[in-house]
């Protein structure tokens, strides 16, 4: 699976994230909180920005146990080289051999290297400071701007971007009781390619959060989605994970007021874009990821 997956990823890449000299890339580390060196690779416009660049913080999907680096290269590459951001790729520790919450955690610590370094990094937080992600990535993503809210991250975070989340645990367990009704996707979409329910609770398993926990579910009681950023969220038609994406993006918006942008891709799979590159609706998808990280830095309506 991991082999078939690098191999999607890397001819979706190939296929649409043009040139390399219209970008650079470098690695390094984060420090976690336990000692641990977190790796990170840095995308960044070939021609920075006069003033400096807006700034992403991405994290890949895979289960919480899956992925790395590479898992991101498409959407890091054209983060850099069409919206002219500075883009840190976060390689945060996988489960099972780092359960929860090694992942929030190391999450939560490169966010915030990432705030504390925007100025070296070559960026510019007032221009955009964006945290994004994929799937398990998506949950990371949600979850670590939560805690920017919370805990008043200097700079502040100004949107984020949730690519087919992972919002909470499987079903309606942990659910806030209010919106547990409208989580049917477990039961409509067990049986999907790519993703069914039987790899959802093996990765849920692997991971082993605590259903309620805010670290992991953010559609738990107390639900407080007041005073988030800008939301930009994809959701697959036919993926398990559906319902508690469109449930979060309806809170954010209905009942906290929040500013959203939903696009919904009906009848296709979790991930179908990975599997499926030269598909006209993969390409569709890689573009409003890209048009949607545009439209949270202002750009466009």
């Amino acid at each position: 699976m991991r082999s078939l997956l690098a191999d999607r990823k890397r001819a979706l890449t190939a296929s649409q994230s043009g040139s390399e000299s219209t970008f650079t890339t470098r690695d390094t580390t984060a420090p976690a909180r336990d000692g641990y060196h977190i790796p990170l690779r840095i995308y960044a416009p070939a021609t920075p920005p006069a003033g400096g660049a807006p700034l992403i913080v991405f994290y890949h999907g895979g289960g919480f146990c899956l992925g790395g680096l590479e898992s991101e290269e498409l959407n890091c590459r054209l983060f850099a080289s069409e919206v002219g951001a500075v883009v840190v790729n976060v390689d945060y520790r996988l489960a099972p051999e780092h359960p929860f919450p090694a992942a929030v955690n190391d999450a939560w610590d490169a966010l915030k290297w990432a705030a504390a370094n925007a100025a070296s990094l070559g960026t510019d937080p007032s221009k955009g400071f964006i945290v994004g992600g994929t799937s398990a990535g998506g949950n990371l993503a949600a979850v670590t701007t939560h805690l920017a809210r919370d805990e008043k991250l200097i700079p502040p975070v100004t949107g984020f971007a949730l690519l087919i989340p992972v919002l909470g645990p499987p079903g309606q367990e942990g659910i806030a009781p209010r919106y547990a009704d409208e989580i049917k996707s477990y039961e409509q979409n067990a049986d999907a390619p790519i993703l069914g329910i039987k790899a959802v609770r093996m990765f849920t398993a692997a991971y082993a959060p605590p259903p309620t926990d805010p670290l992991f579910n953010v559609l738990a009681d107390p639900l407080d989605t007041s005073g988030l950023p800008p939301l930009f969220i994809q959701v697959c038609g036919q993926d398990p994970l559906r319902d508690e994406a469109l449930v979060y993006e309806r809170v954010v918006r209905e009942e906290a007021g929040g500013k959203t942008r939903l696009r919904v891709y009906p009848g296709v799979p979790h991930s179908f874009w990975s599997f499926a590159p030269d598909w006209e609706k993969s390409r569709g998808f890689v573009r409003d990821t890209v048009e949607g990280v545009k439209w949270l830095l202002g750009r466009g309506e």
